[in-house]
């Protein structure tokens, strides 16, 4: 065991949305008082813990390479460094405890079988851990570096085609490699194109292996195995979710009733926002992110301040909806917990991804995957070839093109979201292909998906501060390797 203190209290910590957040409550300060003081801290340490203990025990990286890059976005909040600090490392129990004392409640984070790390609540200790959920499914025993591509990693390159201008993707891969600023961390680039790779790079330390975060590309995920329940018609897309809403309401009709799949799948609830007004860190999902609340109960205790359907907000916890929805249609428990890697990830060779859950056992599919790029590439090639995978089709073309059509609440922002992907906005659309989507989430996680070209791509990254990276103009600069 490890064990390691650092004196002296350090600010509240987090990424470029919190630390906007931060100077917002700060100016509001001279007001009143932060009563959400304590939440942040409690959050602040979750978030390091949680990271810290999947970069070690999942991403099976250097505790100097965490806090070189999966750390650096929390910027000088960061508490302690690779040399010490109010952090303890269980190496046996695959544990990290960030926190306590001065620094605030201790959050422990352990690492589950199958599943990745799993956050604790604050009153919860190392005896705790074997309560945790695991999923204890054995992969097949098949050598995927003998079982060919997709499926499988052999054979899975080709050169670069006589058709495509070599040298200009090879200055598409610099582009993304090397940018400007240090705050644009790429890790790894895949480019498929007529279903097998042509482009393949990684940073140092990195390599087709690693496992790193998906942030939101976790919620493509979420609605692919959220289809495949539409089309066996154990769901319906405009039909109110049967969600036990909370708290529950006496004297008439709740109006959270009226939400559909698709409005939660749209980003338009409207239920009560959290994350997109500078709450993300404080409360709402946040507290089940990072400090072992239900990632189910909170998403079931909003009210309803717009009409369905009518405002487009991005929050976590619509998905989350969307997926309490989606295990409720499932018999067991173990059914559910089973269903992705029984449909979804099994069957197109994503065998290096785990899709993590709270403490409770649900998924949190908003966000908490850990994958590597060429799993992402896989499903990127689900989406390019209609939802058929080796001749079998898994989800329906009808489902995807409901993916890719714009929520009707995006068209004020330029109709830039489907249902859990994005879409080229339409300011994009003389430059880069209109019929392109992707994956999106922080830290720069893409899957570009352009039908027009035979084309996937998938970027990952570790960005941090203003994370400007752009994931249509990398796609601008690889089809510049493309005949015009």
């Amino acid at each position: 065991m490890v064990r390691v203190r650092l004196l002296g209290l350090v600010p509240y910590a987090l990424s470029a949305t919190l630390i906007s957040s931060l100077n917002m409550t700060a100016l509001a300060a001279e007001e009143s008082y932060d009563y959400f003081s304590a939440n942040r801290q409690l959050i602040r340490n979750g978030v390091q813990s949680l990271l810290t203990c999947n970069g070690l025990f999942t991403s099976r990286r250097s505790l100097e390479q965490v806090f070189d890059q999966e750390l650096a976005y929390l910027g000088e909040h960061v508490i302690g460094d690779a040399s010490g600090g109010p952090y303890t490392i269980y190496p046996r129990e695959q544990a990290v405890s960030v926190g306590g004392n001065e620094h605030g409640p201790a959050i422990i984070s352990a690492f589950r079988k199958g599943i990745g790390c799993v956050v604790m609540a604050p009153d919860m200790s190392l005896e705790d851990i074997d309560d945790l959920p695991v999923l204890d499914m054995p992969y097949s025993k098949v050598d995927l570096r003998a079982l060919d591509w997709p499926n499988g990693d052999a054979h899975a390159s080709m050169p670069v085609p006589t058709t495509l201008n070599a040298e200009a993707l090879d200055q598409a891969s610099d582009w993304a490699f090397n940018r400007e600023t240090d705050e644009q961390d790429t890790l790894s680039l895949l480019v498929i194109h007529q279903g097998k790779i042509i482009h393949e790079r990684y940073a140092d330390g990195i390599d087709q292996t690693t496992r790193t975060r998906t942030w939101s590309t976790a919620k493509s995920i979420a609605a692919t195995l959220i289809g495949m329940q539409v089309d066996s018609g154990k769901m319906a897309l405009d039909s109110p979710v049967a969600i036990d809403w909370s708290p529950a309401l006496s004297g008439g009709e709740d109006p959270r009733n009226a939400i559909t799949l698709r409005h939660l799948l749209n980003m338009s609830s409207g239920l009560y926002p959290i994350d997109s007004f500078n709450m993300e860190y404080a409360t709402g999902s946040g507290l089940s992110y990072w400090a072992g609340a239900s990632s189910v109960d909170g998403a079931r205790n909003r009210g309803l301040v717009r009409e369905p359907g009518s405002f487009w907000d991005y929050e976590n916890y619509d998905t989350l909806l969307a997926v309490k929805a989606f295990k409720d249609t499932l018999p067991s428990h173990s059914a559910y917990r089973e269903f992705p890697r029984k449909r979804l990830l099994d069957r197109i060779g994503m065998r290096n991804t785990l899709l993590s859950t709270d403490r409770f056992g649900d998924f949190i599919l908003s966000s908490q995957v850990y994958t590597n790029a060429r799993d992402l590439g896989r499903f990127g090639l689900l989406y390019l070839n209609n939802g058929v995978w080796e001749g079998e089709r898994l989800i329906s073309e009808a489902w995807i093109e409901f993916s890719r059509a714009p929520a009707p609440a995006s068209a004020s922002r330029g109709n830039d979201y489907g249902a859990q992907w994005w879409l080229v906005p339409d300011s994009r659309k003389e430059d880069v292909p209109a019929d392109a989507y992707s994956t999106a989430g922080n830290r720069g996680q893409y899957v570009i998906i352009d039908p027009s070209h035979d084309l996937v791509i998938v970027r990952r990254g570790l960005d941090y501060g203003k994370q400007g990276f752009n994931r249509w103009d990398l796609l601008r600069e690889v089809l510049k390797a493309f005949p015009e």
